[in-house]
C-alpha cells in the first residue's frame, strides 16, 4: 500500500515542512509550509509573495509531500466534504487537506507527483482551497469576472451564459488588463477594497470560435452536460496581459436578451447586494457577517445593469470600455484607437 501505511505511522507527526513563505491570498496575509520546493513555486505564481513589511499572518497552510506515495496522473475529480468549521478535501487516494476554519489553518498530505504537479496546483489545490477558506478572513467569492485598466477595477457579474468571458476576453484585448472570467475574490482590508484573480484556466462556449479567430484550432473539451468548451491559459493562446490585483471602481450586472441593444442603467445598492449575496457558498454566521463587510463596500461603488444581444463582443466590450472610462472620469485612459466616430451618441 502507499500513503506512508507501510512505515506504520499514517499520521507521520514528525514530518518535516521546512520551506516556508510569506503571501497576500486575495488580499490576506497567509503563511504556507511544505517540504516540496514545487508547491512553493506553485503559490508563487498564485499568491503575491511578501518580504516586507511583513504583515501580521491571518491564515496558515502547511503541505506534507510523501515520497512513499507514487500516485499518477490524471487525478481524479476532487471531493468536498464539511462538518461545522472542519473541511476535508480529498485529491486522490494518497492526497487530501484538513481545513480548520475557526482556527485559520489548513493541513495536508499529498504524493509526490501529485506535489510536482505544478500546473495541478494553480488550476485546482490551490483554488479549491481559498473557496473554502476565504470566507473565514473576510473574502467574498463573488460570480463574476474581472478586468482592470490600470488598478481600476471592471467587475462582469452575471448568470452562467450571459456572457462575462467573452466580454472579459474582448476588454482584455481593448487594452485592460485579465483577472479571471468566473470566479474574483474580493477583500477589504483596513478600509481597502480589492480584487483579486487566480491563474486558472478560462473557459469559453464553443461558439467562441466564431469572435476569437485565434481559437479556431483549439481543441474543444466536453462538459458533463455534453456541451462543447474551450479550457485554455489565455496570456499565450489570446495575447493577453493577466494582473493579480485591481481595486474594483465599476460593478456591471449583464443581462442579455435575444434582439436587446447596448442599454446601460444605473442598479441601487440594495439590488446588487442581493444578486451579489445570491451568490455566495453558504458559510458559517461569523463568516457571513465578514463577506457581507466586503459586500456592502463593493454595493457602494457604481452598479450598472448592462442589457445587450447578439451583438459581436468585440463591439459590446469598446462600448463598455468607453462609458466606464468617461463615467468615471478617466478621461486620459479612454482607447487611443477610439475616434469620435466610434464613440457613442
Amino acid at each position: 500500500m502507499s500513503c506512508g501505511v507501510r512505515s506504520g505511522d499514517f499520521l507521520k507527526k514528525e514530518a518535516q515542512t521546512p520551506l516556508h513563505q510569506l503571501f497576500l491570498a486575495a488580499g490576506v496575509p497567509c503563511e504556507i509550509w511544505t517540504n516540496s520546493e514545487s508547491i512553493l513555486e506553485a503559490a508563487r505564481e498564485s499568491f503575491l509573495p511578501v518580504d516586507e513589511p511583513r504583515p501580521a499572518v491571518e491564515f496558515r497552510m502547511r503541505f506534507w509531500v510523501d515520497p512513499e506515495d507514487t500516485s499518477q496522473a490524471p487525478w481524479p475529480k476532487p471531493h468536498v466534504r464539511g462538518l461545522e468549521h472542519l473541511v476535508f478535501a480529498g485529491f486522490d487516494i494518497g492526497s487530501s487537506a484538513l481545513v480548520d476554519l475557526r482556527a485559520r489553518r489548513a493541513i495536508g498530505r499529498f504524493s509526490s507527483r501529485m506535489g510536482a504537479d505544478r500546473a495541478y496546483w494553480t488550476t485546482v489545490v490551490f483554488p479549491m482551497l481559498l473557496s473554502i477558506a476565504g470566507g473565514s478572513a473576510g473574502i467574498a467569492e463573488i460570480h463574476c469576472a474581472c478586468v482592470a485598466k490600470g488598478q481600476n477595477g471592471l467587475l462582469l457579474v452575471g448568470r452562467s451564459g450571459s456572457g462575462k468571458s467573452t466580454l472579459s476576453v474582448a476588454l482584455s484585448q481593448e487594452g485592460f488588463g485579465f483577472l479571471s472570467d468566473d470566479r474574483t475574490y474580493c477583500s477589504l482590508r483596513e478600509g481597502r477594497l480589492s480584487a483579486w484573480g487566480l491563474p486558472t484556466q478560462l473557459k469559453l462556449r464553443g461558439d467562441a470560435a466564431a469572435w476569437f479567430p485565434e481559437l479556431r484550432d483549439e481543441e474543444r473539451t466536453d462538459t458533463p452536460s455534453g456541451e462543447q468548451v474551450f479550457r485554455l491559459q489565455p496570456e499565450p493562446r489570446l495575447g493577453i496581459n493577466r494582473i493579480r490585483g485591481c481595486e474594483p471602481r465599476w460593478l456591471v450586472f449583464l443581462e442579455r436578451r435575444e434582439g436587446a441593444e447596448f442599454h446601460l442603467s444605473q442598479m441601487s445598492s440594495s439590488t446588487a447586494a442581493e444578486m451579489l449575496e445570491d451568490g455566495l457558498l453558504a458559510e458559517l454566521p461569523a463568516t457571513v457577517e465578514k463577506q457581507s463587510q466586503t459586500i456592502a463596500r463593493l454595493v457602494e461603488l457604481p452598479c450598472w445593469l448592462l442589457r445587450y444581444g447578439s451583438q459581436p463582443p468585440q463591439a459590446v466590450s469598446r462600448e463598455l470600455a468607453y462609458r466606464f472610462h468617461t463615467e468615471s472620469g478617466d478621461y486620459a485612459l479612454v482607447q487611443t484607437s477610439t475616434n469620435e466616430s466610434d464613440k457613442p451618441a
